[in-house]
């Protein structure tokens, strides 16, 4: 019994609270709103592509609609080809054709959440990352109508996350509160993370365990991740995301920001 008061008490303190906070926080966003005709201008995060011929990738991640604001944010890729005249945008949702491009402003809001930049590059790297990324984005498996699923998989955050396995040498990780990244997108419950740094576990997304030097330490209870990151000090936790340093790409996520989307 002493072991399962422990278990009861570590997912009260790593699961439940946080994800009280963050239901608490998104009410305090939301109140008086209209989620479905929110703002979904541009939030000015990129610059006109007259003004920057070279070429640009980035990946954008913001609170989802409604209530899965509490526990998940929505991500989504953008393109700029050296010399491209337009950004190219890349979502994956539960609407129409699950690829979804150009739907919507590259940098938009996300139904008046300002997304944050989660990975950035720009020039010869951006360059280079591309053709995969679009190669990967064009072999995707889960592309058909009916294949997307809010939870656990495939999402949107599977989508992102199974185009950035395809260029490990970014070296990054997406947020903690994209639930659905850690869905096995390709059938295989045991595979390396998506840095080639570590493993991950998951069983269909619904439990799984991801050790990795970019990833850090993290376990998934239903699509909720609790977890520690060694390289970069800072915890993860459901909601809330990622508290401490900040990542490679300098965005953190205090408990001050936006909590998760999809």
């Amino acid at each position: 019994m002493t072991i399962l008061k422990a278990g009861l008490l570590l997912f009260a303190l790593f699961w439940l609270l946080p994800l009280g906070i963050s239901a608490v926080r998104y009410q305090a966003r939301v109140a008086g709103t209209d989620w479905w005709a929110a703002d979904r201008s541009s939030a000015g995060l990129l610059p006109p592509p007259a003004t920057n011929p070279g070429a640009v990738v980035r990946v954008f991640a913001a609170p989802t609609v409604r209530w899965r604001g509490i526990f998940a944010v929505h991500c989504w890729i953008v393109f700029k080809p050296e010399g491209a005249s337009r950004y190219t945008r890349y979502d994956y949702t539960a609407w129409g054709d699950p690829i979804r491009l150009n739907g919507f402003e590259p940098d938009g809001r996300w139904f008046g959440q300002v997304p944050e930049v989660v990975y950035a590059a720009d020039g010869a790297a951006a360059a280079a990352l591309i053709p995969r990324m679009q190669a990967a984005i064009a072999n995707y498996a889960w592309r058909n109508l009916g294949d997307y699923r809010a939870w656990p998989g495939p999402n949107s955050n599977t989508f992102v996350a199974a185009v950035l396995d395809a260029v490990p040498e970014v070296r990054m990780a997406l947020p903690p509160t994209a639930i659905g990244r850690d869905y096995p997108y390709d059938g295989n419950w045991l595979r390396w993370t998506p840095s080639r740094t570590g493993m991950r576990l998951s069983l269909g997304g619904y439990l799984g365990l991801t050790l990795g030097w970019v990833e850090g330490i993290e376990v998934n209870i239903l699509g909720g991740v609790a977890g520690l990151d060694l390289r970069r000090p800072a915890i993860k936790l459901p909601g809330l995301g990622r508290i401490g340093m900040p990542g490679p790409d300098g965005a953190a996520a205090p408990l001050s920001a936006p909590a998760p989307a999809d």
